[in-house]
Order: structure tokens, then C-alpha cells, then sequence
């Protein structure tokens, strides 16, 4: 066995290395490693567990305990005492602050003993309580008193938490300049409850998009959950989460669903489909290595410019499909019809014959009025026309996804750039 509680400290603040080794006879060991401060906390510190089961009816550092109660409220006097004596001696010495100089305690209505940093708030004593709580929490009362919830904590305060039955907390606890979180797991915490609000969206919109499709081809009758895992999805939710992100075409339901003739031999496709084709340039800009200019055309799932790595898949009727080597429907389509990809490359346009490729730009931010214009105005700035643009708000979150034409994917790394820097732009990405 082994246990790292210094990579992952346990909550009361205890570090060190467990492992459990057997000796010649086969009886177990357990070695502890740790440094002498852990191991002063360990020994002396709210990690103590034994100073809570031996203080009982005696008492702990000389204090009579009549109840539980009065055991706990005994153990937070010392721990104070303790941090007093130490703070005075160091300062004694000239050699700075106390050793709990980043921590406080205090206490819950029932009197548990709850270590919080420096700092702290009723909301991150509510956290290190219960992350439901922390999610739901109102109000507080210190003391008796109620206080604002940004009202940093002081040692020995009892704390009461007034909360709500159904909700989530408010976006501003994320707010350094507000004040209302010091500890970086209730921080943490805080975000992991926004990223599964999104989540929870983007499926939602995925799982709609899904049975509207099916619909339309008259499968309704179909499993979710089957036709996620004949998908290559461990659950429907995954499934739905990456048509919820447009990182999944719907069109591989169809493949699927309606599997299409036999694919004959790739030499027999190039035979058939395009012996005797003239030669001419193609308006993709795209030429089919070892083959006179085939006609060729950009995917529109993943919309590929230069100098992205790209390969071709021969299409019935349509040419050669140009993707980006990335595109998910690309490996799939390889994987079930490797004998159909063929090599391309990139022609080279110059001057007036130079092309330009429509590439789709995703952008999340703080939703506000003038956010699509002054984003729009970054791309005409740089002279990129914008043929298309889609937008939706969600409780004060704007998704937008903007089609503009670029001649290569560098210019465009610069444009993202820019518009990171818009005021309330959270983040900007090429799909």
C-alpha cells in the first residue's frame, strides 16, 4: 500500500508519506515519512486526532470537559494558545511571523472545529463544510450577528450558514476585487459548478439536434445509448456534448443509419470516375498528388486553408473531399475506407489568382451591448470579409461563431489574438 497525503493533504491539514511493507515473517509495517514541521502538525496541530479521542470528561491541556461541547471549545482554546505562544516566540527571535500565521479556526454552530486560510469567508467556511452548501449558501451569521459574505473571518468566531434549498452561487464570488472567496478550493470549486452548467447546456442543445435529425430520417424508434456505442461514444451524453460543440457531424448518423454501396477498389474509383478528366485548375486551390488536377472541394465540416496539414477522400460524383488531417470525420471516413484517401497538397496562388478559404471562428464571452459590433470591427480591420455569423446568449454568456475568409491560417492566429483582447472576450478559437 501506498499513500501520498503531501501531493493531497488531507483536509485538517496532515502531510506525509504512508506506505505498508511486510517483514521476513510476513507481518505488516507501516513506514511514515514526512518533514519535522509536518510532523509537528501532525503531532501538535488540529491534524492531532488522538487530542480530540483522549481529551474526554478529563479534559485536554488541563481544561475540564464536561461535554462534548466543552471538550471541542477546549481543543480551539489551545490551538489558539498555541499560535499565540509560538507568533510571540518568533517574533522574539527576529525571525518573522507565527506558524499559523496563514490559517485560522473556527467553529460551527455544533462546535466542529473547521480550518480555513488566512482570509477566509463565511462562503469558503460553507465549502470546506460541504460542497452543496457552499452552492447554496445565502447568508451568515458570526457570532449570533448576521454579516456580509465577503467578511473575512476571524480565530475562535462561530459561523452560521443560511442557505437556500435549490441553486448555485453567483458569479461574482469569482471576483478577486469582490472578495468573497481566499481559498483556492472553494475557488475551484465555484468553476467546477459554472463548467458542469455548460456542459449541461451544450448537451442539452446536442441531444435536441440528434433527435431532430433522427426524426427527419424517420428512426425515431432507434436507442440513444445504441446508437452512441455503434458510434464509437462509451454513453449517449459524450455523443451529445461533441454535436452540442459543432465538433461532430451529423452527417455520420446517416452513414451509419444508411450505409452506403460497397466502396469498389481506389484504382477502379480513379479508373471509372475520372479517366479521360481534363486538366485544369481548381477553384480549391488544391492539386491531387501524382494525378493531373482532379476536381477537388473543401469539406465544410472542418473548412481546411494553408497551410493546415490536409488529405483527400474520393467521393462518389463529387471529386476528391478535401479535409483538414485533424477532422474527426476524416479519420473516420480513413478508417472505414482507408483504400479511398489519396495525398494532396496545396497549389500555389499568387497576385490577382491568390484564394481565399472560409474558416469558422468560435468566440465565448460576458454577453453586453456593442460585443458582436466591436468584434466585427477587429475583422475589418484586417480586412477579412465575415459571410456569416451565429450567436446565442446564456444566462449572460454569448457563444458566436463567425465565418470569415482568410488566404492562409496564419493571418488568422493574429486576428484571434486580437480578439481575445476584447473587452469581455473569454476565449477565441479556430474550429
Amino acid at each position: 500500500e501506498f499513500d501520498d497525503y503531501i501531493a493531497k493533504p488531507k483536509a485538517n491539514g496532515y502531510q506525509s508519506l504512508h506506505t505498508v511493507v511486510r517483514d521476513a515473517d510476513g507481518g505488516p509495517i507501516e513506514v511514515q515519512i514526512r518533514t519535522q514541521a509536518m510532523h509537528e502538525h501532525a503531532e501538535h496541530g488540529v491534524a492531532a486526532h488522538w487530542a480530540y479521542k483522549e481529551a474526554g470528561a478529563k479534559g485536554y491541556a488541563g481544561v475540564s470537559a464536561t461535554s462534548e461541547y466543552d471538550t471541542k471549545i477546549a481543543v480551539l482554546r489551545q490551538l489558539l494558545a498555541w499560535e499565540r505562544d509560538l507568533s510571540g516566540a518568533a517574533q522574539a527571535s527576529a525571525q518573522g511571523g507565527g506558524l499559523f500565521d496563514d490559517r485560522i479556526y473556527v467553529l460551527t454552530p455544533d462546535a466542529a472545529v473547521v480550518e480555513l486560510p488566512q482570509g477566509a469567508t463565511p462562503i469558503d467556511f460553507a465549502y470546506t463544510v460541504h460542497t452543496n452548501l457552499g452552492h447554496r449558501c445565502r447568508g451568515a451569521k458570526v457570532d449570533g450577528a448576521m454579516v456580509p459574505l465577503n467578511t473575512q473571518l476571524a480565530n475562535g468566531q462561530t459561523v452560521e450558514i443560511t442557505a437556500i434549498k435549490e441553486g448555485g452561487p453567483s458569479r461574482d464570488w469569482l471576483n478577486p476585487e469582490l472578495g468573497f472567496l481566499a481559498s483556492p478550493r472553494a475557488r475551484a470549486k465555484v468553476r467546477a459548478w459554472f463548467n458542469a452548467q455548460v456542459i449541461a447546456e451544450t448537451v442539452a442543445r446536442g441531444r435536441e439536434a440528434v433527435e431532430k435529425f433522427l426524426q427527419r430520417l424517420g428512426r425515431t424508434a432507434i436507442r440513444l445509448e445504441d446508437l452512441a456505442s455503434q458510434l464509437g461514444f462509451k454513453s449517449a451524453e459524450g455523443l451529445f456534448e461533441v454535436v452540442g460543440k459543432d465538433e461532430y457531424s451529423l452527417r455520420n448518423i446517416e452513414v451509419l443509419l444508411n450505409p452506403p454501396e460497397p466502396a469498389p477498389e481506389a484504382d477502379e474509383v480513379l479508373h471509372k470516375k475520372f479517366k479521360g478528366a481534363v486538366a485544369r485548375k481548381s477553384p480549391s486551390g488544391v492539386l491531387v498528388v501524382g494525378v493531373d488536377s482532379l476536381l477537388t472541394q473543401l469539406s465544410r465540416c472542418c473548412k481546411p486553408a494553408p497551410p493546415d496539414a490536409i488529405g483527400g477522400f474520393v467521393t462518389r460524383g463529387k471529386g476528391v473531399s478535401i479535409h483538414r488531417q485533424d477532422c474527426s470525420n476524416f479519420r473516420e471516413l480513413a478508417a472505414r475506407h482507408g483504400e479511398r484517401v489519396i495525398d494532396v497538397r496545396w497549389g500555389e496562388h499568387k497576385g490577382a489568382d491568390a484564394s481565399v478559404y472560409p474558416v469558422d471562428v468560435a468566440v465565448e464571452a460576458f454577453d453586453r451591448q456593442g460585443l458582436l459590433r466591436d468584434i466585427s470591427e477587429v475583422f475589418a480591420k484586417e480586412k477579412m470579409n465575415v459571410i456569416g455569423v451565429q450567436t446565442q446568449s446564456v444566462k449572460g454568456t454569448a457563444w458566436m461563431t463567425f465565418t470569415v475568409e482568410i488566404g492562409d491560417a496564419v493571418s488568422l492566429s493574429k486576428v484571434l489574438g486580437t480578439v481575445r483582447g476584447v473587452k469581455g472576450v473569454r476565449a477565441a478559437r479556430r474550429r
